[in-house]
């Protein structure tokens, strides 16, 4: 039987849940964290209230499972310095973008001067992935666009850009942009809009719209952030990798077991920006499914990490983990790491989208390292 709301509203931390009036997707998804879509991130304002119980500003911060970069953005813009890792050479490409401090002048030069060429094609000829995904046109006009990025400074940028307008030029239906298993190539009764559509046979369109959001996207980041305050950037493998700081706390989000591929989730970009693949080394990763074994693995690969990075932590300093821990794996796991649970926030996550829609929560595990360290 499912809870009433009284009982439901009575487990829960308001000052961590939200409606989808108090915040609509443009409140989501504000400034940088909408350069490119990324499927599990935790919400901008869930990290901005992390940072605001646990941490002062001047402090550093770490997220050993950076993704996206959500926490990094945050904590610059709460007047915190930020260090996150990732396995996955896209997720670091992209916090990079995010999180970089930019000559205004000479990014939107460069942003402006970009947009002037899209359509310029590519003398290459598609194949492989970009022969398979994308409309003839559509595939010259995304490598001509990767022909000229290295022109510019802000490369980096441009790259993003790319991979941005790649996602939604590929041949798929439009209500499958999250998780396409084939190319599209004839029209088709369209879920999302209700009517018949055709397989996108152009990228320029998404190129220019999307060079000119990321421009502002930058520029409004830029007036948030506060000054003095760095976010660095750690691609490898969180087991073992060496901080390289001393750091006040941790806010972080681990990836859920046999879930979500990152990397094929951003195959596009890989396969354009010639990305190496380390799928084989993340923790939990979704090829390897939900055996009894791959829970297994997917533990050990958690307390790794927390217990690698207690040794960069201050003494004392705070951990807080958002996860929904539906299996019920992480009293476990904080045990095995040497992690003493506080407080345990439950929150409801106001608005799944797609064919992901329908009721759904996270925790916020809010722990400490024990004096006597890690159980072995």
């Amino acid at each position: 039987m499912a809870p009433t709301q009284e009982a439901l509203y009575r487990d829960l931390d308001l000052d961590l849940s939200w409606s989808e009036a108090e915040l609509p997707e443009r409140e989501r998804t504000k400034h940088v964290h909408r350069l490119h879509p990324y499927l599990g991130k935790f919400i901008p304002q869930l990290v901005e209230v992390l940072l605001g119980r646990y941490f002062v500003p001047g402090q550093h911060v770490l997220d050993p499972f950076a993704g996206s970069g959500t926490t990094l953005v945050q904590a610059l813009e709460s007047g915190l310095d930020a260090t996150g890792a990732d396995i996955a050479a896209f997720n670091c490409l992209l916090m990079e973008v995010k999180t970089r401090d930019y000559n205004p002048f000479v990014l939107e030069r460069e942003l402006r001067a970009a947009c002037e060429r899209v359509g310029e094609r590519s003398s290459e000829r598609p194949k492989g992935y970009a022969r398979a995904w994308y409309a003839p046109q559509a595939a010259r006009e995304l490598l001509g666009f990767r022909a000229l990025v290295d022109d510019y400074v802000n490369a980096d940028v441009l790259r993003v850009v790319l991979a941005r307008a790649a996602r939604s030029a590929r041949r798929t239906r439009h209500f499958d942009l999250d998780f396409p298993r084939e190319a599209q190539r004839e029209p088709y009764w369209c879920h999302k809009h209700k009517r018949q559509c055709r397989p996108t046979e152009q990228a320029a369109p998404f190129l220019r719209r999307y060079v000119l959001d990321t421009l502002e996207r930058i520029k409004a980041f830029s007036r948030v952030r506060a000054t003095a305050r760095e976010a660095v950037v750690l691609h490898g493998d969180a087991r073992e990798l060496d901080f390289g700081a001393r750091f006040d706390g941790v806010v972080t989000s681990p990836p859920y077991p046999g879930l979500i591929d990152y990397h094929e989730q951003h195959r596009y970009a890989y396969e354009l920006l010639g990305l190496e693949d380390f799928r084989q080394l993340e923790v939990g990763p979704a090829e390897a499914g939900t055996s009894k074994a791959a829970i297994a693995s997917y533990c050990d690969g958690i307390v790794q990490t927390f217990t690698n990075a207690r040794e960069a932590l201050r003494p004392g300093a705070p951990v807080a983990i958002v996860v929904n821990d539906r299996r019920d794996l992480y009293p476990e796991i904080l045990d095995r790491a040497g992690l003493r649970l506080e407080q345990r926030h439950r929150r409801h996550v106001n608005r799944r989208t797609g064919r992901r829609a329908g009721e759904f929560f996270e925790d916020v595990l809010v722990c400490r390292f024990h004096a006597s360290g890690a159980k072995r």
